[in-house]
């Protein structure tokens, strides 16, 4: 395997190119990111260890058994460290082809479905997962803060919805995080689900958008942003 010669300022320089609002051109960004892991991980992403690993520490059931909706799903990073935890049984969507055939390269998905949340309903049968899971696509311009209705309506009764997003500092994420924690909350007193836990951590991962100093920062002085990840139950008996 070739070795490979990715530095953290390319990585930084992927995540600053995509800047248009525009859904299909996110998509086509995506289609094209083949460095997509490699990048994550040299930003020091944390999200689908700090989620999976939440979400299986409240987990009761047998992970053998159980049917996991992975959202956003990317490139499968989610569905690899849940393997690591017993789980097998997965269904994929995600908005962009690329990112499902490298998913479909894992082999460890039963189903891959493809739908750009927001514009097309969450292609999920009503109440069967065990689990619902999504990993870093609530945010501005991405996932809009409608589809986690969607998402409760996946998990079977009981079931579990685990969400993590990383806390970004610019005014449209601060305004998409406010609008998405009033609707969870108005969930809960909806009674479609009942709040588990809130897990915070201060190094979600490194900002991908400040430029490096030359000859400036260490490793313990980068710039990190926070995160943080929402595990709620789904009622046995929604009120709606």
């Amino acid at each position: 395997m070739p070795v490979s010669r990715r530095t953290e300022d390319d990585a930084k320089a992927a995540f600053q190119s995509c800047k248009s609002p525009d859904p299909k051109d996110r998509v086509d960004f995506y289609d094209s990111w083949v460095d997509y892991e490699e990048d994550q991980r040299l930003m020091s992403f944390k999200g689908p260890d700090l989620a999976v690993n939440f979400l299986s520490d409240n987990f009761s059931g047998s992970p053998e058994g159980a049917l996991v909706l992975d959202v956003a799903c990317g490139s499968g990073w989610v569905t690899k460290v849940m393997v690591k935890l017993g789980f097998r049984r997965f269904v994929g969507v995600d908005g962009s082809k690329g990112m499902l055939q490298r998913a479909a390269e894992t082999g460890l998905y039963q189903d891959l479905r493809l739908a750009l949340l927001g514009t097309e309903r969450l292609p999920a049968q009503t109440g069967v997962f065990d689990v619902v899971i999504i990993v870093g696509a609530l945010d501005a311009g991405f996932v809009p803060v409608s589809v986690v209705r969607e998402l409760c309506h996946a998990a079977k009764p009981g079931g579990l919805i685990c969400m993590a997003r990383g806390d970004h500092t610019q005014t449209p994420s601060e305004r998409y995080k406010r609008e998405l924690e009033k609707e969870l909350q108005l969930m809960e007193e909806g009674g479609l689900w009942s709040l588990v836990g809130i897990k915070r951590t201060e190094r979600y991962m490194e900002n991908p958008h400040l430029t490096n100093e030359k000859g400036g920062k260490g490793e313990q002085e980068k710039q990190y942003i926070s995160g943080t990840v929402y595990l709620y139950k789904k009622s046995m008996s929604p009120l709606n």
